[in-house]
């Protein structure tokens, strides 16, 4: 399984060319189910669409994905554990939201595509796993 999150999405929806969105494009082409949606994520892009024509296209496009339920008590805990210990090695990271979908992705073992850096220091001291395209 693989997730997207919000930073790739937008600038997707913005219409700007990086390797993330690259990425999802293929992602989208190859359509071969492994890719799931956190509410949190949906929540995030959905909030920023300023024109009803653009929503109403995201909306289509995001339909045909699975939306899993990113919260609870327990992630709530394990996401603020992952805080503290990133914060004892000098990283912050500084959004909540991206917090709980890193540590979403670290307990259910789900690989995440984003251009965010409060991702990197989960990648590199918790386990995140960072989906960096298709092999083969």
């Amino acid at each position: 399984m693989i997730t997207v999150d919000s930073s790739v999405w937008i600038d997707y929806f913005n219409g700007q060319t990086t390797p993330q969105t690259d990425l999802l494009d293929e992602l989208l082409d190859k359509n071969s189910g492994q890719l799931v949606l956190l509410d949190l994520v949906l929540m995030e892009v959905m909030r920023g669409f300023r024109h009803d024509h653009e929503l109403a296209t995201a909306r289509r496009i995001l339909s045909s994905i699975p939306v899993l339920d990113a919260g609870g008590q327990a992630l709530a805990l394990e996401a603020a554990a992952h805080f503290r210990a990133l914060r004892r090695v000098g990283i912050t990271v500084r959004g909540a939201i991206d917090l709980m979908v890193g540590a979403w992705c670290i307990a259910h073992d789900v690989a995440l595509l984003h251009s965010d850096r409060d991702f990197v220091g989960m990648a590199q001291h918790r386990g995140l796993r960072v989906w960096t395209g298709f092999e083969g």
